[in-house]
């Protein structure tokens, strides 16, 4: 398949950019992968959509804040965004300047000197290897400032802090949210659990690499970029658990997507922690998810191409023209949508 049989037009003002005053009060259109029918509800309406022995699973990966800015000693200014720490005082990160980068650069931020080691490991892709002044998570989370997605044309502000980041969060290591579940609050978390409806968690890191677009035409020759995982033996024991019973696994986000296919990869679920590069694409079997719960994705992106996957990528598509006609708000900090598949109930 092509990089343009995904692609879509999305009038610019439909991308949000600033959150609803509430979480929960977003709207949710749901696909029916199975025949293609699309009902317009709100998100608050989800634990309807539940059934007791149902099972959600969130990521309950953190949001740093990863977006550092800097000065070269020469002036010249220098952005570091932070991928990912792999050790107590080194990183990688994505660094942009007007001129070239180069190895043993010392970046002067806020917090004390960066200094750049050199190209990062050869898996890494772009990136570069960069030592921090004090432990690497805490020296952002300090010093640095939010991520926001490069299609939400503001500064981030204070409020991002707790907006950009879900109330489930709690594994440091993100740079971007999993925002599928940027929708669930208190109050509808308490509803659910009324329903009988049980959750588990797993953990993927977000990286950069999520915002960036494919460089080739032909999809099968695009390579992912990696991003952690772990998947615990509890997520396991839940999902046979609602197998059992038969209830739905249900994924919130497609970061949980692509967790649990990875840790199924072999042919069951089983527990253990990774980089996964998995690029799910229209003809995947998927082992583990039975529905998903997830945010309107861009054009053309690897996202748009895992939900076709899940739900056939021409029902895909009419549901977004579908969502601009009804004007949805999109990407991270907009509305979301239930997808079933067509092959489960």
């Amino acid at each position: 398949m092509r990089r343009a049989d995904f692609h879509y037009e999305l009038p610019q003002e439909l991308i949000a950019q600033v959150p609803l005053p509430e979480r929960s009060a977003s709207r949710l259109l749901c696909l029916d992968g199975g025949t293609g029918a699309l009902a317009d509800r709100h998100f608050a309406d989800l634990p309807f959509l539940l059934q007791a022995e149902d099972l959600l699973v969130f990521n309950d990966t953190r949001v740093v804040a990863a977006r550092l800015l800097g000065s070269k000693p020469s002036g010249g200014r220098v952005e570091i965004f932070l991928e990912r720490a792999v050790g107590e005082r080194r990183a990688w990160a994505q660094l942009r300047a007007s001129k070239a980068i180069r190895p043993d650069l010392i970046v002067n931020t806020a917090g004390g000197e960066v200094r750049v080691v050199g190209r990062a490991a050869a898996a890494a892709g772009d990136l570069w290897e960069i030592e921090t002044p004090a432990e690497v998570l805490a020296f952002f989370e300090q010093h640095g400032a939010v991520p926001l997605p490069p299609y939400i044309e503001r500064i981030a502000g204070d409020a991002d802090r707790e907006r950009y980041q879900s109330i489930f969060a709690r594994a440091p290591g993100a740079v971007a949210a999993p925002t599928a579940s940027l929708h669930f609050d208190a109050d509808l978390v308490a509803r659910i659990d009324a329903r009988g409806v049980r959750r588990a968690r797993i953990t993927l890191h977000v990286g950069a690499g999520t915002f960036q677009p494919l460089r080739v035409d032909d999809i099968a020759e695009h390579v992912m970029h990696a991003e952690r995982y772990e998947v615990p033996q509890s997520l396991v024991d839940a999902v046979t658990a609602c197998r059992a019973a038969g209830g739905r696994v249900i994924a919130v986000g497609t970061t949980v997507a692509r967790a649990l296919e990875s840790a199924a990869a072999g042919g069951s679920l089983v527990a253990g922690s990774g980089d996964t590069r998995l690029f799910i694409t229209p003809g995947y079997a998927f082992r583990v998810v039975d529905a998903l719960i997830t945010n309107f994705h861009l054009p053309e992106s690897t996202l748009l191409m895992l939900v076709s996957a899940f739900a056939g990528r021409e029902a895909v598509l009419a549901a977004y023209a579908h969502a601009i006609r009804e004007r949805y708000r999109f990407f991270s900090y907009g509305d979301a949508m239930w997808i079933t598949s067509g092959s489960r109930p």
